[in-house]
C-alpha cells in the first residue's frame, strides 16, 4: 500500500478513537428539542418565578437555539402543586417546584426543600453538591419518574404576617395559617390549622378571612403580594425554611432522549438559576423590609416558648417518621449527622463573625 493511500484511506480511521470516528460532523447537527416547562409560581414573583426563564434562556443559548424550553407560570399549564405530577407522567417534559409541597406523597420530599430547624442555604447547597443530597434525592424521586436539580433558594424566610400578635404559644390555638410542608404539621402539634395554597391564593384567601395568618417567601415577594395591607404583624425567623431550595424536575423519558450536549447545557443552566436566585434575594430583600417598615409593618419575633416548642415537636416528629418511612429514614439518618457537623462549622467561624458585626455597637 502506497504511503499516500494509507493516510487518506481506511488507515486514517483506524488511528482515530472510537469517540473522534462516532462525533457527528458539522453537516449533521444535533436535532431541535421543546420542551414545556410547569411552573408552580405567578409570573408577579419575578426572582422565583425568573428561575425557570433563566434555564431556558441559558439552555437555549448553549445550544444555539436548537434546544428551547417554554416556560408556564402556575396554573397556565398545570394547577401550581401538580407540577410533580405533571412532569412524572409527561404532561411537561420539566418543571420548577418546591418539595415539601408533595410531603402528602413522601414525608422524605421535604428535604429537597427546606425542614423545620434544617439547613441554611449555604448548607443546603453543601448537602446537595458535596455531601451526599443530590445523589439520595434523586433515588427517591427516581420513583416518581422525575430527574431532580436545585433551582434556587431564597436564604432563610421570614416568619409570616399575623393578623394578630402572637404573644405566646397559647395564641397558636385554632389560627388559620398557610403554611405547607412539614412546617405545617409542626403548627398543628402547637395548635394551629395549617393549609396548603399556593402564591396566587394567598391574597384573597386573607382578604376574606379564610386564614388568620400565611407565611410565604420574605420581603420582596411579600411585598409584592401586599400581604401587609391585611395583615400588619410581621413575624421571624421562618424556622421552618432555614434554607428553601427550589427544584427543576425532569421527566425521566425525556431526560434519557436528550443527546448528551444538551443534558450538559440543561445542568449547566441549573447551576446558575440556583446560584442566582439566592444573589437576587440577598440584594433585593433589605430594601423592601425597609419600605415595608416605613409603611407601618410591625416587626416582631416569635416568642421563645413557640420556638422551643417547635424544635421539640420537630424532631419528635422526625424520629416517629424515620421508625414507619424507609424513605424519609434513608436520608434524614445521614442528614441529620451532616447538619450537626455543619452546624458545629459555622457557629466558630460563621456564627461568630455575623453575632459581633450585626449586634455590636
Amino acid at each position: 500500500m502506497q504511503r499516500r493511500d494509507f493516510l487518506t484511506g481506511a488507515g486514517v480511521a483506524a488511528m482515530l478513537p472510537l469517540a473522534a470516528q462516532a462525533a457527528p460532523s458539522e453537516s449533521q447537527p444535533l436535532p431541535a428539542v421543546r420542551w414545556r416547562l410547569a411552573s408552580s409560581f405567578p409570573k408577579s414573583l419575578d426572582t422565583i418565578y425568573g428561575a425557570s426563564e433563566t434555564l431556558a434562556k441559558r439552555v437555549a443559548a448553549l445550544t444555539s437555539g436548537r434546544f428551547q424550553i417554554r416556560v408556564f407560570a402556575g396554573g397556565e399549564l398545570v394547577p401550581g402543586l401538580q407540577v410533580l405530577d405533571a412532569v412524572g407522567n409527561g404532561t411537561a417534559e420539566c418543571g420548577h417546584s418546591a418539595g415539601y409541597y408533595y410531603v402528602g406523597k413522601n414525608m422524605a420530599l421535604a428535604f429537597d426543600c427546606a425542614v423545620p430547624f434544617g439547613l441554611t442555604a449555604r448548607q443546603q447547597n453543601a448537602w446537595m453538591y458535596a455531601g451526599g443530597g443530590l445523589e439520595a434525592l434523586r433515588a427517591l424521586y427516581a420513583k416518581y419518574n422525575v430527574v431532580q436539580f436545585p433551582g434556587g433558594n431564597t436564604g432563610t424566610q421570614m416568619g409570616g404576617w399575623f393578623r394578630k400578635p402572637i404573644k405566646s404559644l397559647a395564641d397558636l390555638k385554632g389560627l388559620k395559617m398557610r403554611i405547607p410542608g412539614i412546617g405545617g404539621r409542626i403548627m398543628a402539634k402547637l395548635g394551629a390549622v395549617p393549609q396548603t395554597l399556593p402564591g396566587s391564593d394567598i391574597y384573597p384567601a386573607l382578604e376574606r378571612g379564610a386564614i388568620d395568618a400565611a407565611e410565604w417567601v420574605g420581603p420582596y415577594d411579600d411585598e409584592k403580594l401586599g400581604f401587609h395591607k391585611i395583615a400588619r404583624h410581621y413575624y421571624y425567623p421562618g424556622w421552618w425554611e432555614g434554607g428553601p431550595q427550589l427544584s427543576f424536575y425532569v421527566n425521566q423519558a425525556s431526560w434519557r432522549a436528550l443527546p448528551e450536549q444538551y443534558r450538559q447545557a440543561f445542568e449547566v443552566a441549573t447551576a446558575e438559576a440556583n446560584q442566582l436566585m439566592l444573589a437576587q434575594y440577598d440584594a433585593r430583600n433589605p430594601p423592601a423590609l425597609l419600605r415595608l417598615a416605613g409603611q407601618g409593618v410591625q416587626l416582631h419575633a416569635f416568642p421563645k416558648d413557640v420556638m422551643l416548642a417547635a424544635r421539640r415537636a420537630t424532631f419528635e416528629l422526625y424520629e416517629a417518621e424515620a421508625k414507619t418511612n424507609p424513605d424519609f429514614a434513608a436520608i434524614y439518618r445521614p442528614w441529620k449527622a451532616f447538619r450537626d457537623t455543619e452546624f458545629q462549622w459555622f457557629k466558630v467561624a460563621e456564627a461568630a463573625y455575623e453575632n459581633f458585626n450585626y449586634f455590636v455597637k
